[in-house]
């Protein structure tokens, strides 16, 4: 942010500092009539050669613009999780999953291993959860979605906004009292008509009342095997001792004509450390009291600190590898620059002959075509800015007024500067040759010229 205010006050003091040269030189004020005069006279020609640059900087913004979205979301998923935070899951070891049917297989975290995680002296927060799909049903509509029980600190750790209503507390998980709070889906596949709270729905075989509703959010995304993707808008929460009572520690769980079940005392446990600095040794110490108790593999830990810093790593790769294709077009724009700049040379060699007749010097031919480039490039430039602006606000609206889907995108004030900067370089550096070539011409020979 210190680095984008910086950049923003360069090119204030640029642009002031540009604005007063052309003011108060008499020289250059006269050129930059003389530039628009001649681009005005050849609108077509002049549009032309900057559409090129209008492109590139298009391009620049609009891809900035869209792939730092999808990576600000990215971060954001990670975030989310805590970057304090350390994440054990249970997970089915291979050998158990290729088991007969009606086997229960046993595996996973237990309220030992929860009590060991207490030994660590830089954990300060501890949840525990048991998840597991159900069946959510009120009067004739069901619906399908994770059965989550656990403790009032997993609205803290996952950052849960309540749209109406109260999370769970502790009074519900100390008399195991039969109360649910529902997931935005949840909630509105339920009760699309009505206000489900203080309604009764049914879960599995029992009854909770609901006490409260979350807000909508963004799931998080899957990776790999030590992370799995959660949507929490599907889900149903009621309280970890109620779930202890009500279902046990085996569940059956059917799907597709088929029966499995699964003993599992936790489903996960995420820990809060005090410190960011911290994690890492405390991720250490978790797998080896994991290693040291559980003889199969039957567990994951995730520290999203890691991923963080890994995704923001390939973040700063990703901007850069976006700028180097956007400069591309860039490039090419100037290219198109300079073989119309080398036309107009050609066109205007009387003119230009005329001019260095009645005095005017290799510079003042030089400044007036490095002018006639650099209005060209300057122009280009803001109109591809305001277009880039323009598609990146528009876009993502079309997108979802059509499908209903978001698609992300943040504008990035570095590829605002960035382009228009380029523009002008491009328009001077490739301007150069072909003033240098009109200021080089023989005043006689030009002319001559027809």
């Amino acid at each position: 942010m210190i680095l984008l205010i910086s950049l923003a006050v360069l090119h204030v003091i640029g642009a002031a500092v540009l604005i007063l040269t052309v003011l108060t030189s008499d020289k250059v004020r006269r050129g930059l009539v003389l530039a628009l005069r001649s681009l005005w006279l050849h609108k077509l020609r002049s549009a032309l050669s900057v559409l090129g640059i209008i492109i590139g900087t298009l391009a620049v913004i609009t891809l900035m613009a869209f792939g730092e979205g999808s990576m600000h979301d990215a971060l954001e998923d990670i975030k989310r999780m805590g970057a304090t935070n350390i994440i054990i899951r249970s997970e089915k070891p291979p050998e158990d999953s290729s088991t007969q049917q009606r086997r229960v297989a046993i595996f996973g975290l237990t309220w030992m291993d929860y009590e060991r995680f207490n030994t660590i002296g830089t954990v300060i927060r501890r949840v525990p959860m048991r998840i597991f799909p159900q069946q959510i049903r009120y009067l004739q509509r069901q619906h399908t979605g994770r059965l989550v029980a656990t403790t009032p600190e997993y609205a803290i750790v996952n950052q849960l906004e309540m749209a109406s209503g109260r999370f769970l507390v502790d009074d519900d998980d100390k008399k195991m009292l039969n109360v649910a709070v529902l997931g935005s889906n949840t909630a509105d596949r339920l009760f699309p008509f009505e206000d489900p709270l203080e309604q009764t729905v049914r879960v599995g075989n029992y009854f909770y009342r609901i006490v409260g509703v979350v807000k909508e959010r963004m799931p998080t995304g899957g990776t790999g095997g030590s992370q799995a993707a959660e949507d929490f808008n599907n889900d149903v929460y009621i309280p970890l001792q109620t779930c202890k009572v009500r279902y046990g520690e085996r569940v059956f769980i059917r799907q597709s004509g088929s029966q499995t079940g699964e003993q599992v005392e936790l489903s996960q446990v995420t820990l809060t450390v005090s410190e960011m600095d911290k994690v890492r040794p405390a991720g250490g110490v978790v797998k080896e009291l994991l290693e040291r108790y559980h003889t199969k593999p039957d567990w994951k830990v995730t520290v999203p600190l890691d991923r963080l810093e890994e995704a923001e790593r390939a973040k700063d790769r990703y901007t850069q590898l976006l700028m180097m294709i956007a400069s591309i077009s860039l490039l090419v724009g100037g290219i198109g620059i300079m073989n119309i700049m080398l036309a107009t040379v050609t066109e205007r060699t009387r003119e230009i002959g005329i001019r260095r007749a009645l005095g005017a010097k290799r510079q003042d031919i030089t400044l007036q075509f490095l002018i006639e480039a650099a209005v060209q490039t300057s122009v280009g430039g803001l109109i591809g800015v305001t277009s880039g602006l323009a598609v990146v606000f528009t876009i993502p609206f079309i997108v979802k007024f059509v499908s209903g889907s978001n698609l992300p995108a943040v504008v990035n004030l570095q590829s605002i500067f960035y382009s228009v900067d380029v523009s002008l370089i491009v328009g001077v550096l490739f301007g150069l040759y072909p003033a240098r070539r009109a200021a080089l011409l023989d005043p006689i020979e030009a002319l001559r010229h027809e």
